[in-house]
């Protein structure tokens, strides 16, 4: 590392992440330190380690905070502290400078998910060729039917099946943002899991899948694109005449039409391979809070009818 005391912040934290980060950390994280780093050369290019104080470093962070949400200025001071951590211990500055810093950032957005509902997306599947080889229209069908996320689902292989149990396995995702591609661990230890299918899925894939590599994924054939993807289920969905919505949106879908047949909250997060029910809550708000309203309804039916 550069011990000149004329050093650059941003130039110390890229020099770090390349040497701590690089290789040490999934490439998809790896991209989130590039984030920051990026962020970093653009909110203080003039900044250097021998400037860092207290002070410089609270205005670096509410510098961020006012076009970014607190959570997101969290994540970037987090990745900042641990370079700064390892420049204390080196001896490049003499005090943390990141020592009872206040995080702020731009109020919460709640963005409204996306989502068919039952009539739409019978619709949608209406519009779908499932006959003959492999083709996108396997892969949306998949998706509303099991609330796969867009890399599981491209990781997806024939040994996966379990027709005799109808049941999926998820036990990998493919990394697909990758230029090399290849076979990548799930999100989280929860989004390892076993999916029950319904019948027609069984029978779908059962034929698809006969005759392929079993341990090859079934839908990737060369270097894949999420907007390809999204951009094909926007004309399908044009031409079924309902709402546009992306692939993660068929997750949501799916998320939302178990919920509004009264599928438990505990099992909706199991099937999606949420970590914990709370993320299933926070996602789903506005659908559980719907139910509880309506439910209120119920019991107040019930209890006047015990008079």
């Amino acid at each position: 590392m550069d011990m000149n005391n004329t050093q650059r912040f941003y130039q110390y934290f890229s020099q770090w992440m390349e040497l701590y980060k690089l290789g040490a950390v999934r490439s998809v994280t790896y991209k989130k330190y590039e984030m920051t780093a990026k962020q970093l050369t653009k909110l203080a290019p003039e900044l250097k380690m021998s400037e860092l104080t207290r002070l410089s470093y609270q205005q670096l962070l509410n510098d961020y905070a006012e076009t970014h949400e607190r959570q997101t200025t969290m994540d970037f001071h987090r990745h900042l502290k641990s370079s700064l951590l390892d420049a204390l211990e080196e001896g490049l500055i003499s005090r943390d400078p990141t020592r009872k810093a206040i995080i702020k950032g731009t109020p919460h957005q709640q963005h409204k998910i996306k989502y068919l509902h039952q009539y739409e997306l019978q619709a949608l599947l209406n519009e779908l060729h499932l006959e003959g080889e492999v083709n996108w229209d396997y892969f949306i069908s998949l998706i509303a039917k099991t609330g796969l996320r867009f890399a599981e689902a491209l990781g997806v292989t024939p040994e996966d099946f379990d027709f005799a149990h109808q049941t999926l396995t998820v036990n990998k995702t493919w990394d697909y943002k990758s230029s090399e591609g290849g076979f990548a661990p799930t999100k989280n230890d929860s989004s390892v899991r076993k999916i029950p299918l319904d019948w027609q899925s069984v029978i779908q894939f059962s034929q698809l899948t006969k005759g392929l590599p079993e341990d090859k994924p079934i839908f990737v054939n060369g270097k894949i694109y999420n907007d390809t993807v999204n951009h094909y289920l926007e004309r399908l969905c044009k031409r079924a005449q309902v709402p546009v919505i992306s692939v993660h949106g068929l997750r949501h879908t799916h998320a939302s039409l178990l919920l509004y047949a009264g599928v438990s909250i505990a099992s909706v997060a199991r099937r999606l391979g949420h970590s914990n029910m709370t993320t299933t809550q926070q996602t789903y708000l506005h659908i559980i809070q719907e139910l509880e309203n309506q439910d209120n309804d119920k019991v107040m039916k019930h209890l006047a009818s015990l008079i």
